[in-house]
C-alpha cells in the first residue's frame, strides 16, 4: 500500500470516528443508555444501522485496506447523518469512483490580472484550494496589507489568520471565520491526502497553532458559501464586506470579490482607497513588511509589484 493510500485511509478513519462520536443514540431512535463510556454511537450500532458487519466497519475506521462500495458508504453516511459536503468528503477519502476529479493547474491565465484590476474599487483576489493568495488588485492590497506584503511563500490566508495576534487580525468575528476556513481546508484536503506540500502545511500549522490543531481534529467539512466578513481596518475602522466567489475554468482556483454590505462600508472603502499608502496595525507589522520588501528587492533587483496596477 502506497504512502498516499495509507494516509488517506488514516484520514478516513479519523473522519468516521469524529462523526460517529457526534451522532447521539436518540438521533437514530436508540435509547441514550446510562453506561456509555464514549460520546455518540458505538461502532456496533453504526454497523447494525447501516447493515454492514461489525468487523468490516471496525476495520474501515482503523484504516485497514478493505474495499467500500458507493452503496455501502451511502448507508454509513445516512446512519451518521452526513450532509452533502460531508458525504463528498467521505467518498473522496474512500476513493470511490463517484465523480471525476480534475487535476489542479499550476499557472493562471494571463487575463486574470486584468479582470482583477477592472473590479476596483471592490477588493478582489484569486486563491487556490489551500487558501494561498495567487493574485489580487490594488483595492485588496489596501484592505489586507498585512497579507499582500508578505513574501510569496507566506501569502496564505489561513496561516496569516492563525499566526496573527488579536490586535493584528483583521477579522472581528475570528471565532466564526477561522472554523469556516478550516472546514473548507479539510474538504479540499481530501483531494490531496498524502501530498507532501499539503501534509507539511497542515502539520506545520498544527504545530504552531493549538487552535488550528483543535479545529482540524474536529474534522468539520463544508463547501464555501457567500457570507459577510466583518473586518477591522486600522485606517478607517470596521467594514462589512460580502464575500462572493466565482469559480474559474482552472480547477481548484476561485476568484473572490468583496463588496460593501452597507453604505457605511461603501464610504469607508472610498476613504481607504484615497489613502496614498497602506496603514499598518502596529509598528511591528510595518517593520516586518519593510524588511520583506527590502529582501524581495535584493533578490530581484527591483521592488515587487503589489498585484494589479495599484
Amino acid at each position: 500500500m502506497s504512502t498516499n493510500t495509507a494516509s488517506r485511509r488514516t484520514e478516513l478513519g479519523a473522519f468516521l470516528r469524529s462523526r460517529r462520536e457526534r451522532r447521539a443514540p436518540e438521533d437514530v431512535g436508540l435509547p441514550p443508555g446510562l453506561r456509555r463510556r464514549t460520546p455518540g454511537l458505538r461502532r456496533e450500532e453504526v454497523a447494525m444501522l447501516a447493515g454492514v458487519g461489525v468487523t468490516w466497519y471496525t476495520w474501515l475506521e482503523q484504516g485497514r485496506p478493505i474495499n467500500a462500495s458507493v452503496q455501502v458508504l451511502d448507508a454509513v453516511a445516512r446512519t451518521l447523518g452526513l450532509d452533502r459536503a460531508e458525504r463528498t468528503h467521505l467518498y473522496r477519502l474512500a476513493q470511490v469512483p463517484w465523480e471525476v476529479e480534475a487535476q489542479p493547474a499550476v499557472t493562471l491565465p494571463g487575463e486574470i490580472q486584468e479582470i482583477l484590476d477592472g473590479l476596483v474599487p471592490h477588493p478582489s483576489a484569486v486563491y487556490n484550494a489551500r487558501f494561498d493568495l495567487l493574485a489580487w488588485n490594488a483595492a485588496y492590497a489596501k484592505t489586507f496589507p498585512g497579507l499582500t506584503e508578505q513574501p510569496p511563500e507566506e501569502r496564505n490566508v489561513i496561516w496569516a489568520s492563525f499566526m496573527s495576534p488579536n490586535e493584528c487580525n483583521p477579522f472581528i468575528d475570528r471565532g466564526y471565520e477561522e472554523p469556516r476556513m478550516v472546514a473548507e481546508l479539510q474538504t479540499s484536503f481530501a483531494r490531496h491526502v498524502g501530498e507532501p506540500e499539503w501534509e507539511s502545511f497542515v502539520r506545520r500549522l498544527a504545530d504552531r497553532s493549538p487552535e488550528f490543531a483543535r479545529l482540524w481534529a474536529r474534522r468539520e467539512v463544508t463547501s464555501g458559501t457567500r457570507h459577510v466578513k466583518r473586518i477591522r481596518h486600522v485606517a478607517v475602522g470596521r467594514m462589512d464586506l460580502a464575500s462572493t466567489r466565482l469559480m474559474l475554468s482552472v480547477p481548484e482556483i476561485r476568484l473572490v470579490v468583496y463588496t460593501p454590505a452597507d453604505q457605511r462600508t461603501r464610504e469607508r472603502m472610498a476613504e481607504l482607497l484615497a489613502l496614498p499608502e497602506p496603514r499598518w496595525c502596529c509598528e511591528h507589522c510595518r517593520e516586518q513588511s519593510l524588511r520583506a520588501g527590502a529582501a524581495r528587492s535584493a533578490r530581484t533587483g527591483a521592488p515587487e509589484r503589489l498585484g494589479g496596477r495599484g
